[in-house]
């Protein structure tokens, strides 16, 4: 969790106001998180992040005019941008992928249970990705299943010439990261330091002209596609 001593500020997104209502009674409920604002779509969407400077964006990846991909995007190109964490379900699998690509550090399931909403935005907060392998795997097997067989041989390709600048320990690093494991998980199993890992991951994200470790593990799934 987030050490900071003021609460996480967060930006509820979604055109659904039920959802958004849920979702500000559930976080304003902790002591070290205060909902900012809501928005219904990604035009207000982009307004209210300008006007209240979030930490945390939940933000709804299907909604009625710009979708959620689309202002991740935009939102991310500023200076100093809030964390995205994208609110889903299951029947939009396939544009999760596309999410992440953009720059989200995860996603949640809207019918999640609401203490792990909680520990997702805190995780967020910290900068860390928060993504269920199981839920990952069906999401990424259902958007290589719906991309046109010559689109994924280009991004395989494409993969496997980010991946061949790498050194030997980056490549092991960035194998560890797309498997999920933490810091000191990869520090384990390479026989290095968690201050290595967090070396080797820097290099990875300027190497591979990535924003996070989420991204690095998604150039990896493309390499093995």
């Amino acid at each position: 969790m987030d050490t900071r001593s003021d609460p996480v500020r967060v930006l509820i997104v979604d055109d659904d106001q039920l959802v958004r209502m849920a979702l500000r009674l559930v976080l304003d409920g902790e002591a070290d998180l205060t909902v900012v604002g809501e928005a219904a779509d990604g035009d207000a969407a982009v307004d209210a992040i300008a006007q209240h400077r979030p930490d945390v964006v939940l933000m709804d990846i299907r909604m009625p005019g710009r979708d959620g991909i689309s202002t991740t995007s935009e939102v991310l190109r500023n200076a100093d941008p809030p964390r995205i964490l994208m609110l889903t379900t299951f029947d939009s699998d396939d544009m999760v992928l596309g999410a992440l690509r953009a720059g989200a550090l995860g996603f949640v399931l809207k019918d999640t249970p609401p203490a792990q909403i909680i520990d997702a935005v805190r995780t967020v907060a910290a900068g860390d990705p928060t993504l269920s392998p199981a839920a990952t795997a069906r999401v990424i097997a259902a958007a290589t299943a719906s991309t046109p067989s010559d689109a994924r041989r280009s991004a395989r390709e494409a993969a496997l010439a980010k991946l061949a600048a790498l050194t030997e320990r980056e490549l092991d690093t960035a194998r560890a990261i797309a498997e999920g494991l933490a810091n000191s998980e990869i520090a384990e199993r390479l026989h290095i330091s968690v201050a290595t890992v967090k070396a080797h991951t820097g290099s990875l994200l300027a190497k591979l002209a990535v924003d996070n470790r989420v991204q690095i593990a998604l150039v990896v799934r493309d390499a093995d596609d």
